[in-house]
């Protein structure tokens, strides 16, 4: 596996650079790689992803958009809107999981 690193933090990735260890993710980390994506992590766009790492670790599973909005309430225009363009993907990116299945 590919090890990425950034700021003195090293992390194992798959071939599309998601991580393959959930353990390796910190909050820290996170906010090191949301500029590498034009993002400015806030309270705002850490809480959707802090929500994909809980209900990760209970189901084994990322969570998709849908699930994001039916069970942990947030708003699917307010996802694209912290994330423009793919949001379930670039969340489950900085939140340290792998791609959703269904994501292209």
């Amino acid at each position: 596996m590919p090890t990425n690193t950034i700021n003195g933090r090293s992390f194992e990735v798959d071939e599309e650079g998601f991580f393959t260890d959930r353990d390796e993710w910190s909050e820290e980390l996170a906010r090191d790689l949301a500029p590498l994506i034009g993002i400015e992590l806030d309270d705002a766009h850490l809480a959707p992803l802090l929500f994909m790492r809980a209900d990760s670790a209970d189901s084994g599973v990322t969570p998709t958009l849908r699930r994001m909005q039916t069970v942990g309430g947030f708003d699917i225009k307010t996802l694209f809107a912290l994330y423009p363009g793919k949001p379930a993907k670039k969340m489950a990116w900085l939140a340290g999981l792998r791609k959703p299945v269904g994501c292209v």
